[in-house]
């Protein structure tokens, strides 16, 4: 038993790696231009590629998987020079990143004109600037380059009187221009196997975040409908199977099929028709006013939990039905029958528990 728990452990992990290379390839092929997407249509080329970078999206596709997989820190924190600590702000979703300065102070750092100011978080939450040129490096070029933490949660390599570049104006939807660019961005997470999928492009917001809050109304939908499925989907199957060829039988297993084959958006249409539209028992469009409207408003669950159990229940139907009418054919039954056991005892006592392997399993 354990080694086969271990192989399917090993094989799902397995299928999980491979589905992200896939993804990720196909979404590497696939045409279109994200930083147009986000932009919108009047971005200039220059205001583009100064997205694609901010973004890490002019680095290697390999690289930018390994990202996404382990993460950049330990790339940025190399690069640095110093270790580096995602905490999360008070009160809020988001994380922010920081160095940990010599003296264990958290640290990140603004460029304003050719000064560096160093943003040094108190005890107390409060952030204290300082003029901080002294991290100021020569290249062998000889400018004045340096590797820090900026106040977007990116690595970037700053060059005193560097180059212009664009960035996103705080609270508004357009671009400004602003002087002494950075050279290098690397934007910083911990990767999906450390559990950090990333910010979303479109939103600003941790991914982790919203695919939690999703996937909890999700498991409530699914629960009710499992709940549902299961017990109804189980008593019709046993039905079915043992009326083989019967007409209860063919009612059933059509029922079944029409209800699997049916797409899940024609079915809930087909809901809202009858009982939105014609008998108004349930309200037919919902609107979620906070993350706990489900509990608040518990009907607006009902459409969509029948939606979901009526495509389910024609799968588990037919699964439990073919699963009977095979149990009810094998030696060990007929041998029943020969020694004249109650057709009802053999049913429950010795054909059920083995024909509900297949389904529940």
């Amino acid at each position: 038993m354990a080694k086969f728990i271990v192989r399917r452990l090993v094989l799902m992990l397995l299928t999980m790696f491979l589905v992200t290379i896939i993804v990720f390839i196909i979404l590497e092929i696939t045409p279109g231009n994200i930083a147009r997407r986000i932009l919108g249509p009047f971005a200039t080329p220059e205001q583009e590629e100064s997205f694609r970078r901010q973004l890490g999206l002019d680095q290697p596709a390999y690289m930018r998987y390994l990202n996404f997989l382990i993460g950049s820190d330990w790339r940025a924190q190399r690069l640095v020079g110093m270790p580096l600590r995602r905490i999360k702000r008070p009160g809020t979703e988001f994380y922010e990143w920081w160095a940990i300065n010599k003296d264990d102070t958290l640290i990140r750092w603004k460029l304003e004109g050719e000064d560096l100011i160093a943003l040094r978080l108190q005890p107390d939450g409060t952030v204290v600037e300082s003029i901080d040129n002294d991290r100021w490096q020569t290249d062998e070029a000889g400018a004045s380059t340096f590797w820090g933490i900026d106040l977007q949660d990116r690595a970037v390599l700053w060059t005193r009187g560097g180059q212009d570049y664009w960035v996103r104006a705080k609270g508004a939807g357009w671009w400004v221009e602003k002087a002494g660019g950075p050279e290098e961005w690397i934007p910083l997470q911990k990767g999906i196997l450390r559990g950090d999928p990333g910010i979303s492009v479109q939103t600003g917001r941790p991914v982790a975040g919203t695919l939690f809050r999703r996937l909890q109304n999700s498991g409530i939908l699914a629960g009710l409908a499992f709940v549902i499925v299961m017990p109804l989907a189980l008593v019709l199957g046993l039905i079915a199977g043992l009326n083989e060829g019967k007409a209860l039988d063919r009612i059933l297993s059509i029922g079944g099929l029409a209800g699997t084959s049916t797409p899940s958006f024609a079915t809930g249409i087909f809901l809202i028709l009858i009982f939105a539209i014609w008998l108004r028992l349930v309200p037919g469009v919902t609107v979620f006013a906070s993350e706990r409207a489900i509990f608040e408003k518990p009907e607006m669950l009902i459409l969509p939990v029948l939606t979901l159990a009526l495509i389910e229940l024609g799968y588990v139907l037919r699964i439990t039905r073919a699963s009977m009418v095979e149990v009810m054919k094998a030696d060990y039954i007929r041998t029943a029958f020969l020694k004249g056991l109650p057709y009802w005892r053999i049913v429950f006592k010795h054909a059920l528990r083995n024909a509900l392997m297949a389904p529940i399993t």
